[in-house]
């Protein structure tokens, strides 16, 4: 070894570190680090920074860690927490929001009847100035149906026979989302005999609605001081006694370009057993003035009359929503004499199933639209329309 180095003194070039005479005793592997860090070119205080910095990202590493741990039990303890405040939110809801309380041990009992017809939640509010009852429908849940279903529902007081209204249609759901609300003259003295009745039926445009559930309220048992609003458990669908004035089926088109507006009375049925002969009488208004009106052919002995008639009336578009549509069935009773046994009203002023066909109507352009109509009291359409009964004039004797 001392040789290697004294020839490469000679040749002019310095030892070799690595042939340097190790001391007896020790190892190569100590030095192998020092020698590492002496051949970079870096301070040693930059050592120092680095070993620290390593050393805080151990640390912040380690301490997410634990937040992401701690995390993610709290959102398992939520989770728990809002499955047990589910499974209390049905009592919960019962109860109202103002000044009532419903029964809490029948709530329970309905809600554990099994052959259950689903819930209603509504609102009463009595105006002592108007003497008028508002009855506001929020929503239904829970409705007894094979699958989905098409609900809607219809409202009426008992004293006020013939007079009810129908919400909108909602498809596809067995927990509509009412949100309308409804006035009815009742005065102070027949509160406490009034019964207001809420009908839910499944709408078919074609069939006989299904009934789904029934809410009948005696008005006498609420407070009229105060305003109600809370649930109700439906029962089982009633016979309803206006469906006796029966129905009538007709299809709406209209041309938009054109402006022609063309009704097809297909059929009626329901009728009564006792009419000798019955027709029906088509008939536009345009600003709550009579303005068009055509009529069907007679058709005599049937409770079913099948008359498939069509009618055009010319209606520009600037006018399409300042028209009343009305269809009225007159019949000829034993007496020979001609009267109004129900109407239909369609257009921008009804409500109900007869709105939505009109809607149904200027959303389909060019397109016939059929449906089924329930006829309503020929006085409520009349009184809806703001028309004077037409005075009989008396017949000159000979």
């Amino acid at each position: 070894m001392g040789g290697a180095s004294l020839v490469s003194r000679k040749m002019g070039r310095p030892p070799d570190p690595q042939s340097a005479p190790t001391p007896a005793g020790t190892t190569a592997m100590p030095e192998l680090i020092p020698d590492l860090v002496s051949k970079i070119p870096w301070p040693h205080w930059a050592f120092i920074v680095a070993a620290l910095g390593a050393g805080i990202l151990a640390v912040s590493c380690l301490f997410c860690a634990i937040c992401c741990c701690c995390q993610r039990r709290r959102r398992r303890r939520k989770k728990l927490q809002d499955k047990e405040v589910m499974s209390l939110g049905s009592a919960r809801s019962s109860t109202t929001t103002h000044l009532v309380q419903p029964d809490v041990e029948n709530l329970e009992s309905s809600l554990g009847d099994p052959r259950q017809w689903g819930r209603m939640q509504l609102s009463l509010e009595y105006n002592f100035g108007s003497q008028e009852i508002r009855v506001g429908l929020k929503q239904a849940a829970d409705l007894r149906a094979e699958g989905t279903a098409d609900p809607y529902a219809r409202v009426s007081v008992s004293t006020q026979a013939g007079r009810r209204h129908e919400t909108k249609v909602h498809h596809g759901t067995l927990c509509p989302m009412f949100e309308e609300t409804f006035s009815f003259h009742v005065p102070l003295a027949e509160l406490p005999s009034a019964t207001l009745q809420v009908q839910v039926l499944d709408f078919n445009r074609f069939s006989e609605h299904k009934p789904l559930g029934e809410l009948c309220l005696p008005l006498g048992t609420l407070d009229p001081q105060h305003v109600v609003e809370c649930w109700y458990q439906l029962g089982p669908p009633g016979t309803n006694e206006a469906e006796q004035m029966g129905e009538l089926c007709l299809s709406l088109r209209y041309v938009p370009s054109s402006g022609y507006l063309t009704v097809v009375v297909l059929e009626a049925r329901g009728l009564s057993p006792e009419l000798a002969e019955s027709y029906v009488k088509v008939q536009l208004m345009l600003n709550q003035k009579k303005w068009k009106k055509k009529k069907t052919s007679s058709k005599k002995g049937t409770t079913a009359p099948y008359f498939n008639e069509a009618f055009t009336f010319l209606v520009p578009f600037s006018q399409v929503q300042s028209v009343d549509l009305v269809l009225a069935i007159w019949a000829r009773g034993l007496q020979l004499r001609a009267e109004p046994l129900g109407k239909v009203l369609l257009g921008p002023r009804a409500s109900g199933q007869p709105l939505q066909h009109w809607a149904d109507m200027l959303a389909h352009a060019r397109r016939p639209i059929a449906q089924w109509h329930r006829l309503q009291p020929a006085k409520e359409v009349d009184r809806i329309l703001a028309l004077q009964p037409r005075l009989r004039l008396p017949v000159p004797r000979p």
